[in-house]
């Protein structure tokens, strides 16, 4: 169910009122088009207000009083639903057509590295749960619902929603892009131990040696 349809349906279709009204609307307005009665519509915005999904718009002017208006919040209009699968999916094949199944991969890596990149990464001697402390904050903010969880002697992170789920499933690559992201967010190599889209009950990451150790190693 999503967040919009958990509303009553009075408060949904005022919402929807207000998704129509690109300048606002007033409680004037929406008396006479939900026919519901002043004090009501009143009561409603009060409980969306509170909710962050409805705000005060500039007042127009009437002749008289200024006449209060109301719009939805950025938060309001993101409670209606927006199918970017739809897209993503279609992209991801045309890449896969185009680059094949390797170089999409490598694309996914590299886009992973770029926006992991923008994390301020742990230093070197950080003890290891406070990074995985700090990388299962990260992720449960880009909508993971992810969480540190202790398994024998060492932290992991484990994350209960794959945002990227109806994706993976066409496209396993997909999975590169997580990895790729949350090495260059940690400076650490970062090993999947669990998968949902392998059948998985969480997908829970364990987190390696050092980057630059292992570029070390290498030379």
């Amino acid at each position: 169910m999503t967040a919009l349809r958990q509303l009553g349906g009075t408060q949904q279709r005022l919402l929807r009122q207000l998704l129509m009204a690109s300048e606002g609307a007033t409680v004037e307005s929406l008396c006479e088009q939900l026919r519901i009665s002043h004090n009501a519509v009143r009561q409603h915005l009060s409980a969306l207000i509170a909710r962050d999904v409805v705000e005060r718009a500039q007042s127009r002017p009437s002749g008289g009083r200024p006449v209060a208006c109301y719009r939805l919040t950025e938060a309001g209009r993101a409670l209606f639903p927006r199918n970017y699968g739809i897209l993503a999916t279609a992209l991801l094949s045309q890449l896969q057509d185009r680059l094949g199944d390797a170089g999409m991969e490598q694309m996914l890596r590299e886009l992973g590295r770029t926006l992991g990149s923008q994390e301020v990464a742990p230093a070197a001697d950080t003890p290891e749960e406070e990074v995985v402390q700090a990388l299962a904050q990260n992720l449960d903010a880009l909508g993971y619902e992810a969480v540190a969880a202790r398994h024998g002697e060492e932290y992991q992170v484990e994350a209960f929603n794959c945002v990227f789920h109806a994706l993976a499933q066409q496209h396993p690559q997909v999975c590169k892009f997580d990895l790729a992201y949350m090495e260059a967010a940690t400076g650490r190599r970062v090993h999947h131990m669990e998968c949902i889209v392998r059948g998985g009950h969480v997908c829970r990451f364990r987190l390696g040696t050092l980057l630059v150790d292992e570029a070390k190693t290498k030379r």
